[in-house]
Protein backbone atom coordinates (compact mmCIF):
# COMPACT_ATOMS: atom_id res chain seq x y z
CA UNK A 1 0.00 0.00 0.00
CA UNK A 2 1.57 3.59 -0.81
CA UNK A 3 1.82 6.24 1.76
CA UNK A 4 -0.96 8.19 -0.39
CA UNK A 5 -3.32 5.51 0.56
CA UNK A 6 -2.17 5.24 4.28
CA UNK A 7 -2.20 8.74 4.79
CA UNK A 8 -5.76 9.25 3.14
CA UNK A 9 -6.96 6.30 5.15
CA UNK A 10 -5.58 7.97 8.05
CA UNK A 11 -6.81 11.54 7.45
CA UNK A 12 -10.18 9.28 6.68
CA UNK A 13 -10.06 8.39 10.38
CA UNK A 14 -9.38 11.56 12.44
CA UNK A 15 -12.21 13.03 10.60
CA UNK A 16 -14.50 9.79 11.60
CA UNK A 17 -13.32 10.53 15.01
CA UNK A 18 -14.26 14.13 15.50
CA UNK A 19 -17.73 13.38 13.05
CA UNK A 20 -19.27 10.59 14.28
CA UNK A 21 -19.45 11.53 18.17
CA UNK A 22 -20.92 14.69 17.40
CA UNK A 23 -23.24 12.53 14.92
CA UNK A 24 -24.36 9.84 17.71
CA UNK A 25 -24.54 11.16 21.17
CA UNK A 26 -27.51 12.78 21.73
CA UNK A 27 -27.29 15.21 24.90
CA UNK A 28 -25.83 18.00 26.64
CA UNK A 29 -22.02 17.59 26.91
CA UNK A 30 -21.21 18.46 30.25
CA UNK A 31 -18.10 19.56 32.91
CA UNK A 32 -17.27 18.20 36.19
CA UNK A 33 -18.10 21.48 37.67
CA UNK A 34 -21.64 21.11 36.53
CA UNK A 35 -22.01 17.47 37.70
CA UNK A 36 -20.62 18.53 41.18
CA UNK A 37 -22.83 20.85 40.92
CA UNK A 38 -25.90 18.72 40.75
CA UNK A 39 -24.44 16.28 43.66
CA UNK A 40 -24.20 19.12 45.74
CA UNK A 41 -27.41 20.67 45.24
CA UNK A 42 -29.17 17.00 45.66
CA UNK A 43 -26.86 16.43 49.14
CA UNK A 44 -27.28 19.84 50.37
CA UNK A 45 -30.01 22.12 48.52
CA UNK A 46 -29.53 24.77 51.48
CA UNK A 47 -25.69 25.15 50.80
CA UNK A 48 -24.49 28.72 49.71
CA UNK A 49 -21.26 29.34 47.80
CA UNK A 50 -18.55 30.85 49.40
CA UNK A 51 -17.81 33.16 46.30
CA UNK A 52 -19.05 34.11 43.06
CA UNK A 53 -17.54 34.13 39.51
CA UNK A 54 -16.31 38.00 38.90
CA UNK A 55 -17.89 37.14 35.48
CA UNK A 56 -19.94 34.51 33.26
CA UNK A 57 -18.70 33.38 30.30
CA UNK A 58 -20.33 32.23 27.27
CA UNK A 59 -20.45 28.53 26.79
CA UNK A 60 -18.67 28.52 23.53
CA UNK A 61 -16.35 30.72 24.94
CA UNK A 62 -15.84 28.86 28.31
CA UNK A 63 -15.00 25.32 25.91
CA UNK A 64 -12.62 27.77 23.52
CA UNK A 65 -10.46 28.69 26.51
CA UNK A 66 -10.47 24.86 27.69
CA UNK A 67 -9.32 23.72 24.49
CA UNK A 68 -7.27 26.18 24.30
CA UNK A 69 -5.41 25.37 27.26
CA UNK A 70 -5.44 21.52 26.23
CA UNK A 71 -3.39 22.64 22.78
CA UNK A 72 -1.37 24.79 24.65
CA UNK A 73 -0.31 21.83 27.37
CA UNK A 74 -0.08 19.71 24.23
CA UNK A 75 2.32 22.04 22.62
CA UNK A 76 4.23 22.00 25.72
CA UNK A 77 4.47 18.31 26.31
CA UNK A 78 5.28 17.50 22.21
CA UNK A 79 8.21 20.16 22.75
CA UNK A 80 9.69 18.68 25.93
CA UNK A 81 9.58 15.52 24.28
CA UNK A 82 10.70 16.83 20.70
CA UNK A 83 13.31 18.47 22.96
CA UNK A 84 14.95 15.19 24.77
CA UNK A 85 14.67 13.02 22.06
CA UNK A 86 16.68 15.24 20.29
CA UNK A 87 19.09 15.67 22.85
CA UNK A 88 19.51 11.96 23.34
CA UNK A 89 20.48 11.27 19.75
CA UNK A 90 23.06 14.00 19.15
CA UNK A 91 24.83 11.96 22.47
Amino acid sequence: MSNKWKNALMLLAVVLLVVLPLLLVDGEFGGADDAAEGVITEVAPDYEPWFKPITELPGETESMLFALQAALGAGVIGYSVGLLKGRQQRR
